[in-house]
Order: C-alpha cells, then structure tokens, then sequence
C-alpha cells in the first residue's frame, strides 16, 4: 500500500478581519503530498522523497478549513477569533499562522521516518519560523500543574513576592515594569527559574556570574515546576537530535555544546545545558502600571540560547516575524531588542490545546551560520490575563561555541575574518544585564567585579568547576 506524507508546514495566510457578524476563522487543512510543502525554499537536500512515500507524519491543524473573506478587504485591528476563543489582542495588524502539530517521538532512532522527520523541521523553521509540537499525556498533565501553581504565586501578595529574589543569580520574581526592551519598560510579571545551585557550590562561593540559588516561595511549587523543566529538557534532547538529521550532520555536533559527556555532567542527558525556564503573567491592557507602553507585554527580540518550548493558555498574545532575508541581525553582535516592533510583517500565534510551541535561539542561528535564524517575537496585551510558561533549552554556560561544518550549513565565506567564537556564558550575561539594569543581582555583579570572571579558563571549559580553597 503506497502512503503519502502529509505536509509539515502550511503557508501563512492574510487574514482579514471583518464585523462581528462577519468573523472569519483562520483555519487550514494538511493535504497529502510527495513533493515539497509550497514554499519559496527549495526542498532539503538529500530528501528522500521514497521514504515520504512509505511514511506517514501526522499532523493535526488548528482549526477547520476556512470561508475566504472578501476579495476587497483589508487587514485591520479587530481581533480575529480562533477556535471559538482566543482572539488577537487589540491594536495589532498582523497576520494570523496556520500551524500543523508534529508528533515526536519519545525514542529519536536514525530511521528513514525520523530523519524525514528532522528535514521537514528544518523546512518548517526556516519557513515560518516556529513549529507546533503535540504534548504528550504527561505533558498535558504537567502544564495544568503548572499553570496552577503560577496563579497561586502571582496571587501572592507584593510583598510576598518581591522576597523572592537572588542577588547572586537572575532566578526568582521579576515585577510588572521591572524588565526592559528596547529601553522600555515591559508589563510581564515573571517568575525565573534559572539552575538552582546551592549556597555552598563551589561555583556559587568562587562568585561566578549569574550562579547561585532559586529563592522559591514553597516547596511545592518548586516540585511541580522543576518537574515540568526536567520533562521539557528531554523534549528539547530529542529536538535537539531532529535538528542535527535535518541538517545532515554527525549525531552529537549539535547536542555537545551542552555539554552532557564532560566534567560532571557526564552521562546526565541535558544536564550540562544552562537551561532554564520563564513563568510569565500578562495583566489585562486595561489594567497595568503605567510604566510601559500601551499594549504591549513584552517588546520585540530574540532569544538568547538553542530552542524555546512553550506553552500558553487560551488567551492569545504570541507575535513572531517569519525568517527573511531582507531582516539581517545577530544579537550576539548588536541588539536585536526592539527589531521592527511597529513594523508590518508581524504573525500572531494563535493557541492550540494540548501542544507546545517551538522557537530558536541566537545561538542555533550562529552555530548554523544564518542557514536557522533566531525568531524575533513580542508578546500584546490581551482583554484578559494570560499565563504562558517558556522553557529554554541551552548551551552551557561555559561553552565557547563555533560554527557547525557539514550536512546543509552553508560553508564560511573565502575572506571572512577568523570566527573567534561565542561565549555563551557571556551573552547570557550581557542580555540579562541589558534587560535587568536596576536588579539587584546586576548591581552585586558589577560592584564585586564578578563580570571580569567570565574571562578566566574554568570558566569557557566545559564541565570545569572552581579549585576548593582550604583554608590555613
């Protein structure tokens, strides 16, 4: 029997919005095919179009097939709804995204399936940008905990909540109007869960930037979201691996710049990363502080690390740019914060139960030399609260990274200057001394001179910790 694959990406549609009366619903349908999606790019190289023949991926789209609007119309800033609810937060023109749902496996094998798998990937990022993954029922079950004990703590008093910080590391309670893009203040409040070192680890005591402890407020909390973490980083594993067939490059390439076979990470998949997760609240637009800007939850940027999986409630508020090459920036170099926020070209990203939404980072886009690209997004200010949970999947903090060769990535160009490489460990901090510059953490880290640390050995070697003093 002779089966078709379905496609994994489907262009973005111009959506209209019109009268109430009138709504239109985004929607799409997944056709079988055994050539590539339609696209600009061309298909992979290496597809096998054989083994598409013999595979089945499946895909589930958001919604049903759409009632074209007129041909006369335009684009507006009504809310467009989907799915019966979340709507496009006020005062946004933008596009709405038609997202298919991959299923990834729980075991990632070099099968012909999955490596088709891993190349449809790539062409859905270097499409649109983002991908949907379905959650699996331990997922499911995980994000409602989660989300639960989110709105237990931002229901915490200020007071409560504001004792929730580190001064070591950026971990713990950031308030409304406390983080910046772009020099603007943004509306998210925000609970961050960076990797939690005990006071007395060697890389806390020998002060290392951005190490120490996560000032949980209840230990419940601390189970049900650390749980979440950890499932998502063997999500991210098992990406990270799809990414690496995709690409036509050597299992691993990829995966070592986190680091699990070195030092004191070795044999602990995922454990040598610096990943880290972001609990996120949005108040309504009608009631905020005052201390940023009208619609606006979080300004326009990139992402610092590999991938970035997350989840969010029926409420609507994700905006990402689709890859372009007219939009040059590598936020490593120059900051990307503020990239063309008042700009046509912007995508809203609907939510779809039971799925998570993938996204890359900077340091996917300068290992692949541009081939992926890091995924300008911003968050607007819905009618109502919204909660999300963010996990980013990262390279160690002590990696210096370089560019991958092989497979697909384009080779570097004949004159280029010698690629010194990128300190991960550093950009991490620069972005979250950019973002935080009145933080208590990033005023401890520049008065004691932590920030010169990054230049020592121990610290761009991955899995080295700190000689133990003993004292006399």
């Amino acid at each position: 029997m002779k089966i078709s694959v379905r496609t994994t990406g489907l262009p973005l549609r111009q959506v209209a919005a019109l009268p109430a009366s009138r709504a239109v619903r985004l929607m799409g349908t997944a056709a079988h095919i055994v050539s590539p999606p339609p696209s600009p790019m061309a298909m992979p190289p290496r597809f096998n179009v054989q083994a598409a023949q013999d595979t089945r991926l499946r895909v589930q789209p958001p919604c049903s097939p759409p009632r074209q609007p007129a041909a006369n119309t335009q684009p507006t800033t009504t809310p467009i709804p989907c799915q019966g609810g979340p709507t496009m937060p006020p005062g946004h023109r933008a596009t709405t995204a038609t997202l298919p749902t991959f299923h990834i496996p729980s075991v990632i094998t070099p099968s012909p399936s999955n490596i088709l798998l891993g190349q449809s990937i790539i062409s859905a990022f270097r499409r649109d940008g983002i991908i949907q993954i379905a959650q699996s029922p331990l997922q499911k079950q995980l994000w409602s905990d989660t989300m639960a004990a989110s709105k237990r703590f931002f229901a915490m008093s200020p007071e409560q909540k504001a004792n929730c910080v580190d001064d070591q590391s950026y971990a713990g309670y950031i308030a409304s109007g406390e983080e910046v893009t772009d020099g603007i203040a943004d509306y998210s409040e925000i609970f961050t869960i960076t990797k939690d070192f005990a006071a007395d680890d060697a890389r806390v005591k020998a002060r290392w930037p951005c190490h120490g402890p996560v000032p949980w407020p209840e230990e419940g909390m601390k189970r049900v979201m650390t749980r979440y973490q950890e499932e998502l980083g063997r999500e991210g594993g098992r990406l990270v691996r799809l990414v690496e067939m995709g690409l036509g490059i050597e299992e691993g390439e990829l995966g070592r710049w986190i680091g699990d076979r070195d030092g004191d990470n070795k044999g602990k998949e995922g454990s040598g990363g610096w990943h880290h997760a972001r609990v996120l609240r949005f108040p309504p637009r009608n009631k905020t502080n005052g201390k940023g800007k009208e619609g606006r939850g979080i300004g326009s940027h990139t992402d610092y690390g590999l991938l970035v999986i997350s989840a969010q409630d029926d409420v609507g508020g994700l905006f990402i740019r689709r890859p372009s090459g007219a939009e040059k920036f590598a936020n490593w170099e120059k900051s990307a914060a503020g990239l063309r926020e008042e700009e046509e070209g912007w995508v809203f990203v609907p939510p779809v139960r039971g799925t998570h939404t993938v996204i890359l980072g900077d340091m996917m886009q300068y290992l692949t030399r541009n081939y992926l690209t890091a995924t300008p997004h911003k968050v607007g200010l819905n009618t109502r609260e919204r909660f999300a949970f963010a996990y980013f999947h990262e390279p160690s903090f002590q990696a210096v990274l370089k560019p991958l060769e092989g497979g697909i990535i384009p080779k570097p160009e004949g004159n280029s200057k010698q690629d010194k490489g990128v300190h991960y460990g550093t950009h991490f901090t620069n972005m979250f001394i950019r973002n935080y510059p009145d933080r208590i953490t990033t005023k401890r880290l520049l008065a004691e001179g932590r920030y010169s640390l990054l230049e020592r050995p121990e610290l761009r070697t991955v899995g080295a910790v700190p000689a133990v003093e003993t004292s006399v």
